[in-house]
């Protein structure tokens, strides 16, 4: 283990400070600092090293947690991120995005603070890029099949990487302009930028996976066209159809997706010229969702200049201790500070919108708000409890429904499930032989780690496919999706 009595001598978590609020609102730069090695390495050593480490089953990548703590505490970097590598093709992803569910399992966290596993991973890749430690791992031998990936988000990625190593060609395609998916388009600057992605597609490329951009499957080219192309297809669209709040005045200009404002920003952010951007700079806006979008859309408004933010959230606030009905090693939902809500604006709970108002010209000046009852496990406005909220800026955080469907159901014919997700069996594939699917398009919505996990494990069915055995890893089995409903 790390320090036998870490625990003991160490019992507060420490990280690594965030920027000034007055400094980072002018920029886009990540807002953490730079991390004290021996602060770090005190952290490491918290870890028990447990003979039942829980951290393990909070990730779903089954990351060497209590490893790569103890290589950390000693001072051999290059072995922790070997280990760490083992399990997560893209820990600088997750070390930066993911919510952490390995934390909430610490055993650590029973009596204390649980081990800062998230800043010790980001470490361990930090320093691997910067020691040159990171490397590219082309397969040893070809095995002349191909794959093609559609989706450049961490699941497709992670599916490609592991494909290319096992020797197959892999071509990856994305819709858009630049590969990366969510991790491009979609996550804010300040949380992730945008060198780190390119760090990690210029591994890729030099281990030989291909990466095909502005290329719409379904459109430019067909999906049957595709199959046959290729010898087997990974579908990785993510689940990006937004869910949409139908009340009036929901067409309002200023009433928009929170995915068009972030995509424009980071397309902004990488110097592009957007036309009629959607900006905050000057008005008062409103959030609806009080989940990690809604976050990212209030720390994008501050840095535009809003005149104010409002985040309301329809359900009640969370409490800041561990609910008894979500006992450790659950992930337990807590209310939590971010970056962004640090920064300012205001939090509202139990509000439910009614009503999106107009002004003189016809656009959005205001949303009448109620506050949320809770009838036969339904949340629905009181009524008498109406009021307004001024609002020039509109955005809509309420999660996402499912992957866009309407290619792959009138093309390929493929079911989805009562949840608006790609149907599939236990080994990710479809209802055709040689498409499979992975992350969120199968999944639903879900966590960064998730998707990477289902990745690395589509990649296993695959290989399986085409070979007829695998030694890539598997580190997750899907819940099977009915082909029919």
């Amino acid at each position: 283990m790390a320090d036998p009595k870490g625990f003991l001598k160490t019992t507060e978590r420490e990280l690594p400070p965030r920027r000034p609020v007055s400094v980072r609102l002018m920029d886009w730069k990540e807002v953490y600092e730079q991390g004290d090695a021996a602060v770090l390495k005190r952290q490491a050593g918290r870890c028990m090293d447990c003979g039942v480490p829980f951290c393990h089953q909070g990730c779903p990548l089954g990351n060497l947690i209590p490893e790569w703590n103890d290589l950390v505490w000693r001072d051999e970097g290059r072995q922790a991120i070997e280990r760490l590598h083992s399990t997560n093709n893209f820990p600088e992803f997750t070390g930066r995005l993911c919510p952490a569910p390995c934390e909430s399992s610490c055993v650590l966290s029973i009596n204390q603070p649980a081990v800062t596993i998230k800043q010790v991973e980001v470490s361990i890749i930090d320093q691997a890029f910067a020691s040159g430690w990171v490397q590219p791992q082309p397969p040893g031998r070809l095995t002349g099949k191909t794959v093609a990936v559609v989706g450049s988000g961490p699941a497709g990625l992670a599916a490609a990487q592991q494909l290319t190593r096992a020797g197959h060609t892999v071509a990856v395609f994305e819709r858009d302009d630049r590969i990366g998916g969510l991790l491009r388009y979609g996550i804010p600057d300040f949380k992730m930028e945008k060198k780190h992605l390119e760090l990690r597609l210029a591994q890729m490329t030099a281990e030989g996976t291909r990466f095909r951009a502005g290329v719409n499957i379904g459109v430019d080219i067909t999906w049957d066209a595709l199959r046959t192309r290729y010898d087997a297809v990974v579908i990785a669209t993510g689940a990006l159809v937004p869910r949409d709040l139908p009340i009036p005045g929901r067409d309002l200009p200023g009433v928009h997706f929170a995915m068009e404002y972030l995509v424009q920003q980071n397309r902004a952010g990488a110097g592009d010229t957007v036309e009629a951007q959607i900006d905050a700079a000057g008005k008062h806006v409103v959030v609806l969702g009080g989940g990690d979008t809604g976050a990212d859309c209030i720390g994008t408004a501050h840095r535009q200049l809003a005149a104010s933010v409002t985040n309301l959230a329809i359900g009640r606030q969370p409490g800041e201790d561990r609910p008894d009905h979500q006992p450790w090693p659950m992930s337990p939902t807590l209310f939590e500070v971010s970056s962004a809500h640090e920064e300012g604006g205001t939090r509202q709970f139990l509000a439910s919108t009614v009503e999106f108002l107009a002004n003189e010209v016809g656009e959005v000046r205001a949303i009448r708000v109620a506050e949320t009852e809770y009838m036969d496990g339904r949340r629905v406005p009181r009524a008498g409890s109406e009021r307004e909220i001024p609002a020039d800026l509109v955005l809509l955080a309420l999660g996402f429904t499912g992957p866009e469907s309407q290619e792959l159901s009138h093309q390929l014919g493929l079911p989805f499930d009562e949840r608006g997700a790609v149907g599939r069996d236990g080994d990710y594939q479809t209802s055709h032989e040689g498409i499979f699917v992975a992350g969120d398009a199968g999944r639903g919505q879900s966590l960064i780690v998730w998707a990477i996990a289902e990745g690395r494990a589509a990649a296993a069915a695959v290989d399986r496919f085409l070979e007829g055995d695998t030694q890539l890893p598997s580190p997750v089995t899907p819940t099977a999706r009915p082909f029919s409903l």
